[in-house]
């Protein structure tokens, strides 16, 4: 099976320091570990990664074509920001999912745009990094319905 790229994007790598009111005490160490368990359950490897550079971003998802099943991506302020995340997510061709650790939609009003969700099968969000499981399952069953037809 292929792996499933989780990407993650700025500040990610903060995670358990900044804001633990908001973020709670979750590393991102932790998010993965719980992702690499999640996908060995459901089947295929997980390649985890993180930048804060937006065309380093870019880039994995480009190179995910044809070398992944699927994307989990959290693009973090760059959801709100980046047509080019937008652009990339559209061009791979894969199956997708948006994940946030938060309820953006209980926070912020620039935080309620996203720029990746119109290119996603599906948006997770405020579930801290169990939404990263529920991301992973239900890119389990669209890459099995897409395997079948």
């Amino acid at each position: 099976m292929k792996p499933v790229f989780v990407l993650n994007g700025p500040n990610l790598n903060m995670l358990g320091l900044r804001e633990p009111e908001i973020y709670g005490q979750e590393t991102l160490a932790d998010v993965q570990q719980v992702c690499e368990a999640a996908g060995a359950r459901l089947g295929f490897p997980i390649d985890f990664r993180q930048t804060n550079i937006e065309g380093e971003l870019v880039s994995w998802i480009q190179g995910a074509r044809g070398v992944a099943c699927g994307l989990v991506i959290n693009a973090a302020a760059y959801t709100h920001t980046s047509v080019a995340i937008h652009d990339a997510i559209k061009a791979s061709g894969l199956p997708a999912v948006e994940v946030h650790l938060t309820n953006v939609y209980k926070r912020e009003p620039f935080r309620h745009k996203s720029f990746v969700s119109g290119v996603v099968m599906g948006v997770i969000c405020g579930f801290g990094g169990y939404g990263y499981v529920l991301a992973l399952e239900a890119l389990s069953r669209i890459v099995i319905q897409t395997s079948k037809n």
